[in-house]
């Protein structure tokens, strides 16, 4: 058995984390190379995964909860953060598209948090962050 050599160990993930109410769980990435690693290795194929239709913007997840459906406020906050980590966050409404994580994939050769996506859905928010939570930078 060989020893793992940490010149090939990719860097650690950086994320922004969020609780939401009920003990909803946001993920958010920093990077591109970040958002490809949230939405292609770290998602459960049962996630929710949210990107601000349009402009430059983190990757996010709403994590699963086992036996459990989010309700329609918990996906539209959990998109209203994916609002805040974009280009939009200084707009007034704006559309972020929401699929599973299982609907996400990367098309052969592109550069780093570039995806595709299918089976959206595309809820319109104000950019925002859960109430009392701050980006921690």
């Amino acid at each position: 058995m060989r020893e793992t050599d940490s010149r090939h160990q990719p860097p650690p993930l950086k994320l922004y984390r969020y609780e939401l109410k009920d003990g909803w769980e946001v993920l958010a990435g920093r990077t591109d190379a970040d958002n490809d690693r949230l939405s292609l290795k770290t998602a459960h194929p049962d996630d929710w995964w949210f990107h601000v239709r349009g402009m430059p913007g983190s990757h996010v997840l709403l994590r699963r909860r086992e036996g459990i459906e989010p309700g329609r406020e918990i996906l539209k906050q959990a998109a209203a953060v994916a609002a805040y980590h974009s280009k939009a966050r200084a707009g007034g409404t704006v559309p972020v598209s929401c699929t599973r994580a299982r609907y996400v994939s990367k098309p052969r050769g592109a550069k780093p948090g570039t995806v595709h996506i299918r089976k959206e859905t595309v809820l319109k928010v104000k950019p925002s962050l859960p109430a009392g939570q701050k980006v921690d930078d």
